[in-house]
């Protein structure tokens, strides 16, 4: 189950994911973004914000005793993919992007129970609806199922020991922020490129 899960966080099928879609598919490259982009900007601070916080603490808390490199040993099984750097349309690119936040944002639960005043998920739910405004075919969105939510809370460290269960909630933390700051990056490529096109073909029909 849990590997079917992850299939779908790799996003849409290859036909659908790769920038050369099937007549009719909209890739959403070269268009004008019709929503506020602001609101989207806002909505990626909001979570680097929150996830850079949770990262001072880590640091507050445990004064280089313990290097916020070393979380890798405590990283979850469950963690999303990337949108690769080539080969994905911009649209794609923004479905991978969903559906891995809706993963994070299960995890975040098990983060929430470690830092119960921490709001990173309500603002990682937030992210996920702008970006959803971006897409064209947001109903493609792969939801998530409760039995699949069950099964990535239970892959986690469930165990009685304090540190250990802080250490996972903290790697969830850092594996979110690159995951969000890589989605952002990947996101502002494709839209410049598209309107680097835009410009492209508008200096062209002026002579």
């Amino acid at each position: 189950m849990l590997a079917a899960l992850l299939l779908c966080a790799h996003g849409a099928p290859v036909e659908t994911a790769l920038t050369d879609n099937p007549a009719g598919e909209f890739s959403g490259e070269g268009q004008v973004e019709s929503s506020n982009p602001q609101n989207t900007s806002t909505a990626f601070t909001s979570v680097l914000d929150l996830t850079v916080q949770h990262k001072n603490h880590f640091e507050d808390e445990f004064k280089n005793a313990v290097s916020y490199d070393s979380l890798d040993d405590y990283k979850p099984a469950s963690l999303p993919p990337n949108c690769p750097a080539s080969n994905f349309s911009k649209e794609a690119c923004l479905r991978r992007l969903v559906e891995g936040l809706q993963i994070y944002t299960v995890l975040l639960k098990y983060v929430e129970s470690e830092f119960p005043t921490s709001h990173i998920k309500s603002q990682t739910g937030k992210l996920i609806e702008s970006l959803k405004q971006k897409m064209k075919n947001s109903e493609r969105v792969t939801a998530l199922t409760s039995v699949q939510e069950e099964e990535l809370l239970k892959n986690l460290n469930n165990s009685k020991d304090t540190y250990l269960r802080k250490m996972t909630a903290y790697c969830i933390l850092s594996k979110l922020h690159w995951f969000v700051v890589d989605g952002k990056r990947a996101i502002d490529k494709r839209e410049d490129k598209a309107k680097s096109r835009l410009r492209s073909t508008s200096t062209v029909n002026t002579f």
